[in-house]
């Protein structure tokens, strides 16, 4: 009997093993192809092929758009988690403080600019993506925007430019219109700082 309980055990974590990597493909299979062609032109029988499964695998796992997405998007954040603000955070000095979260900011953007240009190119298509980006990525760039207003001798409309500067500034497509123009991210740091020092003037 103990000997058959183990058989029966064995067999069990053997089965959970199989099923997690087989979501795990999928799951890797949706991402890769939320890079290239981005998720509204995903398909499921394209995510069944790439992942060499049957199309009824995946909707065992994911038996919905909005599960599919959820379960992708908690992977690819997992893997690209944006700077820590701890690394600026004990600065005093504003402005410091801010070309510190600007440059490493535009750092994390260099790396996952393809799979963010795809994905929000379909956002507005597609509400769970945006659900998915106020939970995520901009509910961090609005507690670091916080973090960055902090600290500088504003008042009234100059401290409304300001905030609606330093918003501009942590913002992925007005990054990635300094990048296509050809700037260094240094530069764009710099670009980017000095806007935001002539918006609290």
């Amino acid at each position: 009997m103990i000997v058959g309980a183990v058989e029966v055990g064995y067999e069990k974590r053997a089965r959970a093993a199989q099923e997690q990597a087989t979501r795990m493909r999928i799951i890797e299979a949706a991402i890769d192809l939320h890079g290239s062609v981005g998720p509204a032109r995903t398909t499921v029988s394209a995510i069944a092929e790439r992942a060499d499964v049957r199309r009824a695998t995946v909707y065992r796992h994911f038996p919905d758009e909005r599960a599919l997405l959820l379960g992708c998007s908690g992977t690819w954040a997992e893997r690209n988690r944006p700077p820590d603000p701890g690394a600026w955070a004990a600065e005093t000095d504003p402005e410091v403080r801010l070309r510190t979260a600007l440059d490493a900011i535009y750092g994390w953007y260099e790396q996952v600019e393809p799979m963010l240009t795809s994905v929000l190119r379909d956002a507005e298509t597609m509400p769970i993506i945006d659900e998915i980006q106020r939970k995520g990525r901009l509910a961090y760039l609005g507690a670091v925007e916080d973090m960055l207003a902090a600290g500088w001798d504003v008042r009234g409309k100059a401290a409304r430019r300001l905030r609606a500067t330093i918003g501009l500034a942590l913002d992925f497509f007005a990054w990635r219109g300094l990048h296509e123009r050809g700037l260094e991210r240094a530069d764009a740091v710099a670009v980017m700082a000095t806007a935001v020092r002539a918006s609290a003037a």
